[in-house]
């Protein structure tokens, strides 16, 4: 049967969902529902179990705000890291890896992923644990599916979340997630769950929620699936020479390491590059005054994991604090602005219009919109580093106040 509420939430979905189109142009959250219900049956999901996730599945209008905000895209990096690399979580997650030393030795074995990576995934997706998500699993999937900017993913995601639930790896009595429909110690996606997830504690059953041996073993293999490097790092941090030419950062620009140190590039400490036979991109991610990183290969299969720049970069720098590192030699500036999506969308119409940019504007500060700020960069005869400081913001006449 419907939830009782469904109809009620199916107008809020849409008010929320309506951007700039009347609601009367989008295809009802129930019928979409209905939709995906209908996948789930061709799939051969059993239908006791697909009539009750279509039964439950209620519109979750707070996810489409979540959706729209993600920090990745709308917080500068001296504040996204700030917030989650912290002295707290360091000694916390130096604390968990000598508490599970041996198991995560026999992960390493078995992937190729060295367990201060494991356990910084686990402090960055819930504190160690600490926060699972209050989410409605097949609610806030399905409001994802019904929406069109990710429709396709979402629906598929919500479909695999249902076989989870024949296989027996849900149950609906815990059916709750992070507002994106991630699950358990590591959030992993249900698609990453269905292919992924192992018995690490040997009792017989999968269980990211209530086993934190299984998680680590799982996301250990997730690794190992996108392509771990064994032996490699994800990256370091850099110190550039001055007059560096900051239209080389980007991660579409790899070179060896042969060739950066010929430019000049050295370790953080001063030290020479290492001797190794590796291609590295440089990310400046808060631009010519904050600190700067050589990435490798595995910096790439970090961001299978979540596809941000400044998430990736946080995992490898707490990973190498919990194995003992002392950190950045060159902190963030403080004073990064914060600009909010419209602002975002307001500098992308002027470089859409200076010809440095094309496609969508989304409000979203990601690496093609960061990519075209260089381009303009270099046409203004400022330091190319793809940044959005005040500088270059009036150079460009626009007069994009700070955000709180």
């Amino acid at each position: 049967m419907r939830h009782p509420a469904l109809r009620l939430y199916t107008v809020l979905f849409l008010l929320s969902a309506a951007l700039g189109a009347g609601a009367s142009e989008e295809p009802s959250f129930e019928a979409c529902v209905a939709d995906l219900g209908a996948r789930a049956a061709a799939a051969g999901i059993q239908e006791p179990i697909w009539r009750e996730a279509v039964a439950v599945t209620a519109p979750v209008p707070r996810v489409l705000e979540l959706d729209r905000s993600q920090p990745e895209f709308t917080t500068p990096f001296s504040r996204y890291f700030g917030l989650r690399v912290t002295s707290g979580r360091i000694e916390a997650g130096r604390q968990r890896f000598k508490d599970r030393r041996a198991l995560l030795q026999q992960v390493q074995l078995a992937s190729g992923v060295p367990g201060h990576y494991l356990v910084a995934f686990w402090g960055l997706e819930t504190n160690f644990g600490s926060y699972l998500g209050k989410m409605p699993l097949l609610g806030s999937l399905a409001t994802l599916a019904c929406d069109p900017r990710r429709a396709d993913f979402f629906a598929a995601q919500w479909l695999d979340a249902v076989r989870l639930l024949d296989r027996g790896d849900l149950t609906f009595d815990r059916l709750e997630s992070s507002w994106a429909g991630a699950l358990g110690h590591v959030q992993f996606m249900p698609s990453v769950y269905l292919r992924y997830a192992q018995d690490g504690d040997g009792d017989g059953r999968v269980d990211l929620f209530g086993s934190v041996d299984d998680a680590m073993v799982s996301a250990g293999a997730f690794l190992q699936g996108l392509g771990w490097a064994r032996g490699e790092r994800w990256g370091r941090e850099v110190a550039l020479p001055g007059g560096f030419d900051y239209g080389l950062a980007g991660r579409q620009n790899r070179r060896s390491l042969e060739a950066w140190a010929a430019l000049g590039v050295r370790q953080a400490d001063g030290d020479t590059l290492p001797a190794a036979d590796l291609e590295a991109a440089l990310l400046v991610p808060s631009g010519h005054e904050g600190p700067a990183f050589l990435v490798y290969r595995n910096f790439d299969v970090i961001m299978g994991w979540n596809r941000s720049e400044f998430y990736a970069l946080s995992v490898g720098i707490l990973a190498d604090a919990i194995a003992g590192g002392v950190g950045l030699s060159t902190l963030p500036p403080a004073d990064e602005l914060r600009l909010s999506m419209d602002q975002v969308s307001a500098l992308q119409r002027v470089l859409v219009d200076g010809g440095h940019l094309t496609g969508a504007i989304d409000g979203l500060l990601g690496p093609a919109t960061r990519a075209a700020l260089a381009r303009a960069e270099t046409a203004l005869g400022l330091i190319a580093d793809g940044h959005p400081d005040p500088r270059t913001l009036a150079a460009l006449g626009l007069d994009l106040s700070p955000q709180p």
